[in-house]
């Protein structure tokens, strides 16, 4: 199992700088190819203005402005690649869809998605990126978010976040090709009932010997919770220099909106580290 198709989704606007830089390297360690992607809403105005405007010259503005930046970002996106990935594409589009579900159609033919973290996202920026949230319950592919500030995936530490789920065991076999270039591999697991410590610990040690068995060389450890289970793990993480957490996708959909459990949630936006992970 290896990556062979890496999709990268840009923000069209704003620099794309770091997150290319990553996905760079990442293309040149596993010889895949790359799939650069960009998604806009365009803006809806039906009022007139009182400046002379009317909606149908602020929608043609718009546009033209999107266009624009899908055209700077896609020439970015190839220069940064030309060299150090095989096979390149490019796809973006301006629709009134939901943007999480055009990316998440573009990912057929992808093994993961990269995507910057955007911590403080205004409702205007949704009209220019796809929903994190929505778009790791809707691809069918894992996802790796990376922070602004980190431009290549350290592996040297790596944690995976265990709990005895589908969304767990799916997000670790999908990060088989990552765990088989790390250095260091923790599977970590957070206890809330104290008697279930015992076959937790039990637990684990069948992920570590299934891990062996598929080349990577880990060590498991078992913690009681302390408060809340994602500051628990993030503290973990943090103590370990990790650059890497990996943790199963969970959430539900409501009054269709995602709503996602508090891990899931903390790892889209605020870690400090990337973030794998798979529903």
């Amino acid at each position: 199992m290896t990556y062979s198709s890496l999709m990268v989704h840009l923000d069209l606007g704003v620099s794309n700088e770091t997150l290319l830089q990553l996905t760079a390297d990442m293309a040149e360690r596993f010889g895949a190819g790359v799939i650069g992607v960009a998604a806009c809403q365009p803006m809806q105005v039906q009022t007139m203005y009182g400046n002379g405007y009317t909606s149908t010259d602020l929608i043609e503005q718009d546009r033209a402005v999107i266009e624009s930046q899908a055209a700077e970002a896609e020439d970015r996106f190839r220069t940064v690649m030309r060299k150090r990935a095989p096979r390149l594409q490019w796809r973006s589009t301006i629709s009134y869809m939901q943007l999480a579900n055009w990316v998440a159609d573009q990912a057929r033919g992808a093994d993961l998605l990269l995507m910057a973290s955007r911590p403080d996202e205004s409702r205007f920026e949704s009209m220019r990126r796809p929903d994190i949230g929505d778009l790791v319950m809707r691809i069918g592919r894992p996802l790796v978010v990376v922070p602004p500030s980190i431009v290549a995936l350290d592996l040297k530490q790596v944690v995976i976040g265990w709990k005895d789920t589908r969304e767990t065991r799916r997000a670790v076999l999908d990060a088989l090709p990552l765990l088989r270039n790390a250095g260091q591999v923790t599977v970590l697991a957070i206890v809330e009932d104290a008697e279930e410590m015992a076959s937790t610990r039990l637990h684990l040690a069948e992920v570590v010997a299934w891990l062996e068995g598929h080349g990577v060389a880990s060590e498991a450890t078992a913690e009681p919770l302390s408060g809340s289970a994602a500051a628990q793990l993030e503290a973990a993480a943090a103590a370990k220099d990790a650059g890497l957490l990996v943790i199963g996708a969970y959430g539900h959909t409501r009054l269709r909106e995602w709503v996602l459990g508090g891990i899931t949630r903390d790892a889209l936006r605020h870690s400090a580290r990337c973030s794998f992970m798979s529903h």
